[in-house]
């Protein structure tokens, strides 16, 4: 083998293992949280993520709300909050009835409840109407998800929106 051959062996090595980590990127695409995956299934969806709120109220304030992937179907999440507890409330996409409630008791579901629930104790407007203006403002569009924060100390629900594969974000003011 001569130093010129042995310099490219090493070169092609070293670029495959470059590469490895941009392949798991990739495969990580088809996890639950892969945007692209919940846009394409939201044709399956028959209820919207305005009705999946609304539905969710009876098990206490709505304040953030999305559709996910979760083993490979399209499911509809709700974070509620009732006093000082969370709940996640699971809304069936095809019949818009509530199919189950879990409690959100620790780590980083823990942590975004709270922060969403600061926002909505000083919001002066549902996610059901922020969801609303959005969709109004922009016609066309399908709500992915909804999420209540604060921003420079002011309510705001950070909408995501889906047209065909085209994805958008709006911040309505909840204040």
């Amino acid at each position: 083998m001569t130093m010129r051959s042995g310099s490219a062996l090493a070169i092609v090595a070293t670029m495959l293992v470059l590469s490895a980590p941009v392949v798991r990127a990739v495969d990580d695409d088809k996890d639950e949280g892969d945007q692209t995956a919940v846009v394409k299934a939201l044709s399956q969806a028959k209820v919207s993520l305005t009705q999946g709120v609304l539905a969710s109220a009876h098990e206490g304030t709505p304040i953030s709300a999305k559709f996910e992937m979760e083993g490979g179907k399209l499911q509809l999440s709700v974070y509620t909050m009732k006093a000082d507890t969370f709940s996640e409330v699971g809304v069936d996409p095809i019949s818009g009835k509530v199919v189950n409630v879990e409690a959100i008791t620790e780590g980083e579901d823990l942590a975004a409840a709270k922060a969403q629930s600061d926002a909505m104790k000083k919001a002066k407007r549902s996610l059901a109407a922020a969801l609303t203006e959005a969709l109004k403002v922009n016609k066309g569009y399908q709500a992915v998800s909804v999420i209540s924060s604060l921003k420079d100390g002011h309510a705001v629900a950070e909408v995501a929106l889906a047209k065909g594969e085209e994805l958008k974000n709006v911040d309505v003011k909840l204040d």
